[in-house]
């Protein structure tokens, strides 16, 4: 499910905050731009166990009211094409601007659902105040203080009634489909062109959910999947800042949209923030994940390059560390039918279900073998094991004391499920429940 909620609003009307409080720590994809544009932010929220796609649009520079509109206009357009909800945040402490009426004016036109959150209402007397924010006529309307969180959860729990559960589909359609992700200039459309270009036995283009997210449909080699891409955005897009606002929410939407995600790095310039920042927002959405380092074909080499590389990239991505790199070359074609090989497997192991007799006799067995600690003098047992029925291999296991299990633990056995069975480059989730 891709369902995205845009954060909209003038500047310094405290949109940063509250997407931070959405998100529970500071998570940027992109860097800051300078330019008209700045701070735009991406990340996953998850509210009552329900996960979605949180944008904040930025505050604008203005150098005049002209340009300010201008540029206002068309990002929050964007975001309207884009998402599925918007929050449109405003001030008490300012009051109603004409910057807050440019943008109701705007917002007056869409068919989507439109939360009116006037922020900075951390008293009684700005309680009185905010009513004036009535006048705007939004039929949903809250107020808020992001700072200290109070009436954050009753926007949230309005927002996820709009997120629809998914729908099963057809059998056709159970292809496994991988997406193309990393920064710009790495190399992604080479990848895909190397994949697909000069090929004629490929099946046509099939038409994206999303406008520019490229699907195609590649059946080669005794092998069929369909390839999402997001490079199809270059093409159209005129100006940088649109670009790169553009090209995040299709990544981030080519990635839900995913079974495995190919993260493409540059072997040269190594792993960026940027790239981490990418990798733990896949494997948030619990999806698989390949690394591969592309233009391997330019760096100097000598005998143990390779493994030297891939151990130094991998404690940048610990803890999650059971990953497949993949050293390729998209302009020499070399290994990208290899990459494809292993995006495969891994969309197998994410696949995968354990039956509950075998999980149980090998885990019960490494539960023996080291025991969780003690909590405040009972000991603690671990009695059972079963596979979850979710799309993410996940875990139950059921113990007397499944609040107090701490984190070393927990990975203890997330590690005794990977050296017993197969998952690599899928992220696996261990859950405690009462027996």
């Amino acid at each position: 499910m891709s369902f995205t909620v845009a954060i909209v609003g003038r500047p310094n009307v405290g949109k940063s905050t509250f997407f931070n409080r959405l998100l529970e720590q500071r998570k940027a994809i992109v860097d800051d731009v300078s330019g008209v544009t700045r701070d735009r932010q991406y990340g996953v929220a998850e509210w009552a166990g329900k996960m979605f796609n949180v944008i904040d649009t930025g505050g604008f520079v203005a150098k005049s009211d002209d340009v300010f509109e201008k540029e206002i206009r068309k990002q929050v357009l964007m975001a309207l094409e884009e998402t599925d909800v918007i929050v449109f945040m405003v001030d008490v402490a300012t009051g109603i601007t004409d910057l807050d009426e440019a943008m109701t004016n705007i917002l007056r036109r869409t068919t989507k659902p439109v939360f009116l959150v006037v922020n900075k209402v951390d008293n009684h007397d700005r309680l009185l105040e905010a009513s004036e924010f009535y006048s705007l006529g939004f039929e949903h309307i809250y107020f808020l203080s992001s700072i200290s969180g109070t009436g954050v959860g009753e926007v949230l729990d309005d927002v996820i009634t709009h997120i629809k559960d998914d729908e099963a589909t057809p059998e056709d359609e159970q292809l496994p489909k991988f997406s193309i992700i990393g920064q710009p200039n790495v190399g992604k459309s080479s990848l895909l062109n190397a994949l697909v270009g000069t090929e004629r036995t490929i099946v046509s283009d099939i038409a994206g959910t999303t406008r520019d997210t490229i699907h195609t449909h590649y059946k080669l080699f005794n092998k069929e999947f369909i390839l999402i891409d997001t490079a199809g955005i270059r093409r159209k897009a005129k100006v940088n800042e649109d670009l790169e606002f553009y090209s995040v929410i299709r990544a981030v939407k080519a990635m839900d949209e995913a079974d495995v995600c190919m993260l493409v790095i540059d072997a040269k310039q190594g792993v960026s923030a940027q790239d981490l920042s990418i990798f733990a927002m896949c494997v948030k959405k619990g999806k698989g994940v390949v690394v591969l380092v592309n233009k391997w074909d330019l760096m100097e080499k000598e005998t143990n390059t390779a493994r030297d590389y891939e151990a130094a990239l991998k404690k940048r991505f610990a803890p999650f560390t059971d990953i497949p790199v993949i050293f390729i070359s998209a302009t020499e074609k070399t290994r990208i039918h290899k990459a494809i090989e292993i995006a495969i497997e891994v969309y197998e192991n994410r696949k995968q279900h354990i039956p509950t007799s075998k999980l149980n006799d090998i885990m019960l067995k490494a539960v023996e073998s080291y025991h969780a600690p003690v909590v405040r003098g009972n000991s603690v047992k671990i009695k059972y094991v079963t596979q979850l029925p979710v799309v993410v291999p996940s875990f139950a296991f059921f113990t007397n004391y499944p609040d107090d299990i701490k984190t070393p633990y927990r990975n203890y056995l997330e590690n005794q499920m990977r050296l017993n069975f197969k998952f690599t480059g899928v992220p696996i989730r261990i859950f405690f429940r009462k027996k």
